[in-house]
């Protein structure tokens, strides 16, 4: 079976994208992980499946693939590159653009500059809807670890993440402690564990251990979730600058009840046929 892919990247956080518009593809979990190794095939954070809508105002379904074969809910980077495929492609020709995810439906907007705006929706912070095992909710929670007792904020932003918040980006243990927090038993589904160092109210510094992936450049789900676990612990305003490894995110949001908005570019890097 021979497909053709396209390479993008969103800050440094990179996919393979396929369509499944103008060519049949059937992919296995093995396929996934093949393509997604750096050594024996493409190379990527994640795999995209660009598949037609399944009715009449729904453009396109969007499946979203980790770098170990699972498929997970969102993802912020990969919208932004989605979007920008579907348009370079000529697979579609509006300014607003409705996608179907695992987790919900998607607006994505190309913006005259080329960066991309995608509403992710509106974050959830009951624990059942996570999920995350707790008795009640609240702004924060601490979760046993190896002994100690780590202070972190949980919102799902289409998919889990975990907030913690550092004095030093640089020195944070991003390896080791988000392993442990990724696979935590209180976290069902596994989590995105997100590092957090608030620069002042209007930018903070990021990185992000995604499940099933480990640290990338860049997370855009885990760039709101961080925003949003600022602003309701009172430390953030409403529009943010979010750094990351691979460079920077805006993030907007207006508070309990509304969508967070996220704007970053999408970037194509090269095109190929691969055989699997």
């Amino acid at each position: 079976m021979q497909i053709h892919f396209s390479k993008m990247h969103g800050l440094g956080n990179d996919f393979v994208v396929i369509e499944k518009i103008t060519q049949s593809i059937d992919l296995t979990v093995e396929n996934i992980i093949f393509l997604a190794n750096r050594r024996f095939g493409i190379g990527c954070d994640q795999l995209l499946l660009v598949e037609p809508g399944t009715q009449a105002d729904i453009d396109f379904v969007y499946r979203i693939f980790n770098a170990d074969g699972n498929e997970v809910e969102q993802c912020g980077n990969g919208a932004r590159c989605f979007a920008r495929f579907v348009v370079d492609k000529k697979l579609i020709n509006k300014d607003i653009i409705s996608v179907q995810t695992k987790s919900g439906i998607l607006k994505l907007q190309l913006q005259t500059d080329g960066e991309v705006t995608v509403n992710m929706g509106i974050p959830e912070f009951l624990p059942q809807k996570v999920p995350f095992e707790a008795k009640t909710q609240s702004s924060s929670y601490n979760l046993d670890i190896a002994g100690k007792k780590i202070k972190l904020s949980v919102v799902a932003i289409g998919n889990p993440h975990a907030i913690i918040e550092v004095d030093d980006i640089e020195k944070a243990p991003v390896e080791t402690l988000g392993a442990e927090i990724e696979r935590h038993q209180r976290f069902p589904n596994r989590v995105n564990a997100g590092f957090m160092q608030i620069v002042h109210k209007q930018e903070i510094s990021l990185r992000v251990y995604e499940r099933g992936v480990g640290e990338t450049l860049a997370c855009g789900s885990g760039a709101c979730a961080a925003v949003v676990a600022g602003i309701m612990l009172k430390k953030l305003d409403n529009q943010v600058s979010v750094r990351l490894r691979g460079g920077r995110l805006k993030i907007n949001w207006a508070g309990a009840g509304s969508a967070v908005m996220m704007t970053g570019p999408a970037t194509s890097v090269y095109e190929g046929h691969i055989e699997i």
